[in-house]
């Protein structure tokens, strides 16, 4: 700290720059995200690439300043001319999700593009994405593997995981179960949720590995308990079904619960089932109607005719309450259901 405030005071922006991450990071100064972004600002007015990256990302947190986006996109552009990557990948990001700028994903993958070739793993993950998805650029599933493959050698999770899914669903790629495992084991022991649950279908449907209900279960958890909600409804199924666990209805409709309040479909309709039913909660034929409704409107094809079923068992004011409950529910961003 000492050794650079001098430095800093005469205006030497390199210094200024350090100065900065030091009350950023709390280094040998109490934490002080205000003190960080004036020493910031000060290097970053002199052109260093360090500091106006750095800057670009307190505006995006706000930490230090007020939040503001189109402030952060400003500064990451000046960093991003300079060939700084995380200021490239960054910038990228908000051309993408259209803050602080227009959307705009062929400007998004170009960035994308300046950044991978530098190497950083989360702009060829992002990129990999660009060309899966066809944003900004002709879809390209073999493009999308390519840039994959590498952020995947990496280490990065996310492209891991993606790159598993190219493999189980043969795009870019010749279709093989057993490698879409293996990148999903890379990416789910770093607690990606999104692998965990894919490697959770893998055991539950014995793909790629021999079928193990119990290590499915295992794995659904481990996602479930990060709110993932696909894991939420395949861990509710596990209960429902007894498979890999003792079956227990109260425990699959308390996960279909949450997957459903997360607007899953499937999810909406099978706690639906179970209100009708009576598995794991009290018989209700008002709330099932209620969570079928809600999944019919969800798209999903079944859910009407379930509806309808339940609709000849209750009475003219039951169906009415239903009806009034479920765009409530919806409405409330699922938090007023009951």
């Amino acid at each position: 700290m000492q050794e650079w405030r001098p430095f800093a005071e005469q205006g030497n922006s390199g210094a200024q720059y350090n100065l900065g991450l030091m009350y950023a990071n709390g280094q040998g100064v109490p934490q002080d995200y205000a003190e960080a972004a004036r020493w910031c600002s000060l290097a970053a007015e002199q052109g260093h690439a360090g500091a106006q990256y750095n800057l670009g990302l307190m505006y995006a947190k706000g930490q230090g300043v007020a939040q503001d986006y189109a402030e952060a996109a400003r500064w990451y552009s000046l960093a991003a001319e300079q060939e700084n990557s995380g200021a490239q990948y960054n910038l990228g990001l908000m051309y993408a999700y259209g803050r602080g700028v227009p959307q705009d994903y062929a400007r998004a993958g170009r960035w994308y593009v300046r950044a991978a070739r530098q190497g950083l793993a989360g702009a060829q993950y992002n990129l990999g994405l660009t060309y899966a998805k066809g944003q900004g650029v002709a879809q390209d599933y073999l493009v999308a593997f390519w840039w994959y493959s590498i952020a995947a050698e990496q280490g990065h999770a996310g492209a891991q995981n993606s790159l598993g899914l190219m493999y189980a669903n043969g795009q870019g790629v010749a279709q093989d179960y057993a490698e879409a495992g293996r990148w999903y084991r890379l990416a789910a022991e770093q607690g990606d949720a999104g692998a965990q649950n894919n490697l959770g279908l893998m055991y539950a449907n014995g793909q790629g590995v021999l079928q193990h209900y119990a290590e499915a279960v295992q794995w659904y958890r481990l996602a479930a308990e990060q709110e993932n909600s696909g894991a939420q409804y395949n861990l509710g199924l596990m209960y429902a079904n007894g498979q890999g666990v003792p079956q227990d209805y109260a425990e699959a409709a308390r996960w279909y619960r949450l997957a459903a309040e997360q607007g899953i479909a499937r999810a909406q309709l099978s706690l639906g089932l179970m209100y009708a039913n009576g598995q794991g909660v009290s018989q209700d034929y008002e709330t099932a109607h209620m969570w079928c409704n809600i999944a019919a409107a969800n798209g999903l094809d079944n859910a009407a005719e379930n509806r309808e079923k339940f609709a000849s068992r209750m009475t003219p004011d039951n169906i009415s309450e239903a009806q009034r409950r479920a765009p409530i529910c919806i409405n409330s961003g699922y938090k007023e259901c009951d």
